[in-house]
């Protein structure tokens, strides 16, 4: 075989992994488009992947078990929540196709490449800062998520999107949990972990409890969110664990080159035993960026790392397209504001989701645009949480029922859904009319102990 053409073997195959529409590991249990064990998948230690990875049940209607490595364990798709485990000798996946009408053919789509960083609001095939994404021929490297990627997960996107951000092709996904470590509840709502504050809002998504309040002080706590200033975090999704490897996320402070230590919130990093191993990103070590830590052991206010990682970085090259969801700070006005550290020109940027006024420090905000000469220069700019006040419906559902119990428990795209309550608008059709098969569109605020709560549901 020439080389040649086993270059465009290997091409077509790795771009052949599928992202599932279905959970990975367990299977089911909300797994919204990604499923580990994918030849490019990373263990939640930080390491290369696994001898033996498996891809887990297919946990979405009609979807693709995780894609096992060549000698793991991969898995195939059937209804909602079944599925049944593979033989890993499979390295590509069906075309799953969901009907969206945004493949790598479909109309509006750019042919340049852009990079979006923010959470996962939905499903369809994904839906990260209200973008949806068809992930036809994505592969992803999902870290600490051994049932997929799920709703509220931190994300970072690569592909050719449309010129309102509203559609894209996905290429590549990357996740990984921002925050690990004991939780201490503080007033007002918030609480600290490894002397990094962390906030919530409407969008936070509550994995196996109803709130804060239901989990004990102590508890360890895996998080994903969005680095607000430095020692803060907001959170995305929270889920409870079991005491584990600490992992902190923030701006590095204080750094001293010659004891190799630098600070994130209250928290000093001891950096010496990650450079000695060549765990450490020279380019992340600089004041004011955003890091990963991947620690063994926490101690006296102290993290020992074995691994420090840029944060989700981002292109800086003229004209390169970027979306972001996050926090803003340093906020003088729409000229002059920062959003996960990126300066950011909104001057000229489209508003929507409130009024101009509304934009400020601390407000949760998708910002886009191209950049220019390190700042981002936003065409658009949505508003999606304001403290006090909340924010529009924060996720979106697009696909067929399944595991149909009743109008308050059923699944779409593996994502447990309660449409019973109160209020909740049905349009073209009703209640009486959900059942498994039928495709809808159901869009929520809150996600609490796992369930989607649902304002409106459209049959399609």
């Amino acid at each position: 075989m020439t080389t040649s053409l086993l270059r465009a073997v290997i091409l077509s195959l790795s771009t052949a992994l599928l992202l599932s529409c279905g959970g990975g590991g367990g299977g089911g249990g909300g797994s919204v488009a990604l499923a580990p064990g994918g030849g490019s998948a990373v263990g939640s230690s930080g390491a290369g992947g696994a001898t033996t990875n498996p891809g887990g049940a297919g946990g979405g209607d009609t979807g693709i078990g995780g894609i096992g490595s060549a000698d793991g364990v991969g898995g195939t798709g059937g209804t909602d929540g079944g599925g049944t485990s593979g033989d890993g000798s499979s390295t590509s996946a069906s075309n799953g196709d969901d009907g969206s009408g945004v493949g790598s053919g479909g109309t509006g789509v750019s042919t340049a490449a852009a990079t979006g960083v923010g959470s996962v609001d939905g499903a369809g095939s994904i839906i990260v800062n209200g973008l949806r994404y068809d992930t036809t021929n994505a592969v992803g490297n999902i870290q600490d998520a051994p049932t997929g990627l799920q709703l509220g997960m931190s994300a970072k996107v690569i592909g050719p999107v449309n010129a309102d951000f509203t559609s894209g092709v996905a290429l590549r996904v990357e996740s990984a949990a921002d925050l690990r470590g004991p939780m201490t509840p503080l007033p007002g709502g918030s609480f600290e972990i490894l002397g990094t504050t962390v906030t919530t809002d409407d969008a936070t998504v509550w994995a196996d409890a109803s709130g804060l309040a239901a989990i004990p002080s102590g508890r360890t706590l895996q998080v994903w969110g969005l680095p607000a200033g430095p020692g803060m975090l907001r959170a995305t999704r929270v889920e409870q664990r079991e005491a584990s490897s600490p992992i902190l996320s923030g701006t590095v402070q204080n750094l001293d080159t010659s004891a190799r230590t630098f600070v994130i919130g209250g928290v000093t990093v001891d950096y010496g035993a990650a450079a000695a191993g060549g765990s450490v990103e020279v380019q992340a070590l600089a004041n004011g960026t955003l890091v990963r830590v991947r620690a063994d052991a926490f101690a006296s206010s102290r993290l020992i790392a074995t691994r420090v990682a840029l944060w989700y970085p981002l292109p800086t090259a003229n004209d390169a397209t970027v979306q972001l969801a996050g926090v803003v700070t340093a906020y003088t006005g729409l000229g002059s504001l920062r959003v996960l550290g990126v300066p950011v020109d909104a001057s000229a940027a489209q508003i929507t989701g409130g009024p101009i006024g509304a934009v400020g420090n601390g407000v949760k905000v998708t910002v886009g645009g191209v950049m220019s000469n390190g700042v981002l220069k936003a065409t658009r700019l949505k508003i999606r949480n304001v403290p006090g006040t909340g924010g529009p419906a924060s996720f979106d559902l697009i696909g067929a029922v399944g595991a149909f119990g009743s109008p308050s428990d059923f699944r779409v795209k593996g994502q447990p859904v309660n449409a019973g309550g109160a209020g909740v608008v049905f349009t073209n059709g009703s209640a009486a009319n959900l059942r498994n098969g039928v495709k809808v569109h159901v869009v929520g605020r809150q996600v609490i102990d796992g369930v989607l709560q649902a304002q409106s549901v459209t049959f399609e």
